[in-house]
């Protein structure tokens, strides 16, 4: 089966966010013109460039996270976890602007150092980033749509020193969570390695790393 603009009848739920999949969830904190903190979750979320770092989202509408990464010209990002899925659920829920999430959701606030906006302090890793753009997308006829896309560079990176083992990252112990389509989203339970044709890979760990 295949299709273009209109999906087929057998089709009850559009698959567009299933099939993409599994994405990253950005969890992004920002403040406020008066300085109030607001995190919110977002699933249209990637890295864009590793030098420099660079990250980015997109907001459907011009919400808080967007507007105020625009305005103050920083936000955070925060990795979503598994320990933390419930207080990532909670901070998605919709608030007039000057709610803090952080608070409603029960987060302690980390000190970011090179910009003023929290981050989560439970959160096995972070990254301060500086707003590089904020644009408004447009379709292939040239027309405006109504999403957001903010891209930042990362000018300072969390790790808590418990997560670092043998040099690395330890993504399976941090075990973040992703978004899939619909209600479904995903932990990562273990993790693998593939060496790529001519590469040689050093201080290779186990060809599946089971979660700790």
């Amino acid at each position: 089966m295949h299709y273009g603009s209109i999906r087929p009848e057998i089709l009850t739920y559009d698959p567009f966010k299933s099939i993409v999949a599994p994405r990253p969830i950005g969890w992004i904190g920002t403040l406020n013109k008066d300085g109030v903190p607001n995190l919110a979750p977002y699933s249209f979320f990637m890295p864009l460039a590793s030098n420099p770092h660079m990250i980015a989202f997109a907001s459907e509408g011009m919400k808080h996270s967007a507007a105020n990464a625009r305005d103050q010209g920083e936000f955070t990002y925060s990795l979503a976890t598994d320990t933390l899925k419930h207080a990532m659920n909670i901070s998605s829920e919709a608030h007039p602007d000057g709610a803090n999430e952080f608070q409603l959701a029960k987060l302690l606030q980390g000190n970011s150092v090179e910009i003023n906006t929290p981050f989560v302090a439970e959160s096995p890793a972070a990254l301060e980033c500086r707003t590089i753009s904020v644009q408004v997308l447009v379709d292939m006829h040239g027309t405006a749509s109504d999403w957001y896309l903010v891209v930042g560079q990362v000018v300072r990176t969390h790790i808590r020193d418990e997560y670092i083992v043998d040099g690395r990252f330890d993504t399976a112990a941090a075990r973040p969570i992703s978004r899939l389509g619909y209600r479904d989203y995903a932990t990562s339970e273990n993790l693998w390695e593939l060496i790529r044709p001519g590469e040689t890979l050093v201080n290779s760990t186990a060809t599946e790393s089971p979660v700790k």
